[in-house]
Parts: structure tokens; C-alpha cells; sequence
């Protein structure tokens, strides 16, 4: 319907722009051919057959004349139209053929302008996302390459036996096996979380978010009590509109992530309603993360400790679809620490006026 729109009016101005040429030439004519008759009449006395033949001859030299300057104006014009739109057609068929195009200068306003800014943003999402996707085939790339080579390695060995297959091996082999599962199970929730279309996919319904919370860390209950020495819990009640398994999953990455890396002894968690959001703040005492790196714990496999890489159980992605989850409902996840005291908040639209008793 937008570009439906935005033809129409480019296609207004061009018919006003071809009726204004029209009206130029036929009153450049009219008027030259007046004046002069009115002045051969007034002036050089001339009536009759000779008035009318000179007309006649004066006529075509003036409708020659108008002619060319109304095609200069209507050519200049046009050009000033066509022009924007010749660079956008160049720019369309570099991004076919899979080249970045440089950005299309805006030379003109309105519509035609508008458009060429929003091909501009369309060309600069598709860079962005195609750096994603090249940087995460390479995390991915990555990640498999280590377990894989072992299981290569050890595979190889029993081949030429070199070694000899017992239990603890084919355990090692397993899981082995299971973290490449793993990992590419964490790809698939990632990537149905970031194709835009999660209301086709996930079922979202009015929930009471305190339960949803409630229930997640009393399924951490013993591990939580058996890593924290006091733990402060206070939850207001509040509906959102939202999907219950995916917010599940997102408190879940969060107090396993302040479980793997917690230093501190006091664990802290606040969930209160605050003008149109519903806050949930998550505070501990943890390993150090540069504040000016803080934000990158979302991002795929990021780590910021190279021993983070050893854990066997950790793919580096709890946090990331923690955040696309936040993010499809519409809220936002993040992190404040001044290294290592660390406050894990996520902040979520509530539902107004619908506050459970």
C-alpha cells in the first residue's frame, strides 16, 4: 500500500508536470499570435488574406519555438525525476548480484527522496545481516571444529588401532556427540526466535509473570540454597502479554549463567511493576566483565574468560536467546556492573489496568 501510494504520487506530478508544459506552449502561442495580429491590425494596417497568411506562417514559427523550449523544460525536468531513479535501478541490480552498493545520494525531496532513504536503510540491512550471517556460520564453524575434532582423533586412533575401545572412551565419544546436539539445538531456538515471524510460531497469551518467575527459581531451589549463603526475593504481581515456555527459558539462561560465575555469597532478585514495565533484576557477586564490554555477553559465543571456553555444557548462546526472546516480546535485556558486582535486568511491557490480585 506504501508504494502504491508513494506511484500515485510521483505519477500526479508527473501529469501536473505535463499539463503545466501544455499550458506553457498554448500560451506561448495564443499570446505571441494575438499580440502580433493585434499590432499587424493596429500598426501595418494589414487585413484580409494577408493578415491571415502571415498569421498562419507566424504561427508555426512560434509553435516551433515553444515547442523546443517546452521540450527543454519538460527534458530538464524529467531528468531531475529519472535521474535518482536510474542510480536506485544500478544500486538494485549490484545487491542481485550480491555486491554492497554504495549509498544512493538523495538529490531531490519529497517522495523520490523518502524513497531513496528507505532504500538506503533496506541496503544497509541487508550488509548487516549478511555480516551476521557470515560471523555466525564462523562462531558455528568454530564451536564444531573442537568437538568434531576429537571425535575425528579418537575415531582415527581406534581405526589404526592405536588404541583400544573401552567404556570411559565411547563416553567421552558421547558426549562428544552431544554437544554438537546441543549446539545445533541452541541454533535452532535461536533462529526460530529471529526470523520475525515468532507470533506464527510461539503461542502468546496474558500471563501472570510473577508465577512464570516463581516457578523457575523453585525448580533452582537446591541449587540456588546450595550456592548462596541469603537470598532476597521480592515479587509484585503482573500480567504480560507474552509466550510462557519462552520466558521460561530466559530465566532459566540467567541463573544458570549467575550460577556458573558467581563469587558471592548474596543473591538478590527484585521484580516489580514501574510506570508501563515490569522490571526483573537479577544482583550478584560474579567473575569480572569489563563494564565497557558488558553488553557483548549477548551476542553468539562470545566469552569473556578463556576458561569460559572449557565449559563442556556452555555454547555461549543462553544469553543470546535470552535476548531475541525479550526482544520478539518487545521489551529489553541487559546488563549493569562496575566489574564485578553485576545486575542482570530484563524489562518487559505490561498489560494496563490488568493487575491480578
Amino acid at each position: 500500500m506504501w508504494a502504491n501510494r508513494k506511484f500515485s504520487n510521483l505519477l500526479t506530478k508527473l501529469v501536473a508536470l505535463n499539463s503545466i508544459v501544455i499550458l506553457l506552449v498554448i500560451l506561448l502561442a495564443g499570446l505571441s499570435v494575438k499580440d502580433y495580429a493585434c499590432y499587424l491590425v493596429n500598426s501595418e494596417k494589414i487585413v484580409g488574406q494577408d493578415l491571415l497568411h502571415i498569421l498562419n506562417g507566424f504561427l508555426w514559427k512560434v509553435g516551433i519555438i515553444a515547442f523546443i523550449v517546452a521540450g527543454l523544460f519538460h527534458y530538464i525536468s524529467v531528468k531531475r525525476i529519472v535521474e535518482p531513479l536510474k542510480h536506485l535501478s544500478s544500486a538494485a541490480k549490484e545487491i542481485k548480484e550480491g555486491k554492497t552498493p554504495s549509498r544512493v545520494t538523495p538529490s531531490s525531496s519529497g517522495e523520490l527522496k523518502e524513497l531513496i532513504e528507505n532504500f538506503n536503510a533496506m541496503s544497509e540491512t541487508i550488509y548487516t545481516v549478511q555480516e551476521q550471517r557470515e560471523e555466525m556460520l564462523r562462531d558455528i564453524a568454530h564451536e564444531l571444529r573442537t568437538p568434531l575434532t576429537n571425535i575425528n582423533g579418537y575415531l582415527e586412533a581406534l581405526q589404526n588401532r592405536v588404541i583400544d575401545g573401552n567404556p570411559e572412551l565411547f563416553g567421552s565419544l558421547l558426549e562428544e556427540s552431544r554437544r554438537i546436539t546441543r549446539i545445533v539445538e541452541l541454533i535452532t531456538e535461536l533462529n526460530s526466535w529471529n526470523k520475525g515471524n515468532y507470533f506464527l510460531e510461539k503461542q502468546f497469551s496474558l500471563i501472570a509473570i510473577n508465577k512464570v518467575l516463581t516457578e523457575t527459581l523453585t525448580s533452582f531451589h537446591l541449587k540456588l540454597h546450595d550456592r548462596f549463603k541469603a537470598i532476597n526475593i521480592h515479587i509484585e504481581p503482573e500480567k504480560i502479554m507474552g509466550n510462557q515456555d519462552g520466558l521460561i527459558q530466559v530465566f532459566t539462561n540467567v541463573l544458570q549463567n549467575i550460577l556458573d560465575y558467581n563469587t558471592g555469597s548474596i543473591l538478590t532478585i527484585n521484580a516489580i511493576k514501574k510506570y508501563k514495565h515490569y522490571i526483573i533484576t537479577f544482583t550478584h557477586t560474579g567473575q569480572f566483565i569489563h563494564p565497557d564490554k558488558k553488553e557483548r555477553i549477548f551476542e553468539r559465543f562470545y566469552r569473556f574468560e578463556e576458561s569460559r571456553s572449557t565449559k563442556s555444557e556452555g555454547a555461549g548462546l543462553g544469553l543470546t536467546i535470552s535476548k531475541s526472546i525479550i526482544d520478539a516480546h518487545g521489551g529489553k535485556i541487559g546488563i549493569n556492573t562496575d566489574g564485578l558486582h553485576h545486575i542482570f535486568w530484563i524489562k518487559l511491557p505490561i498489560m494496563e489496568n490488568e493487575t491480578i490480585g
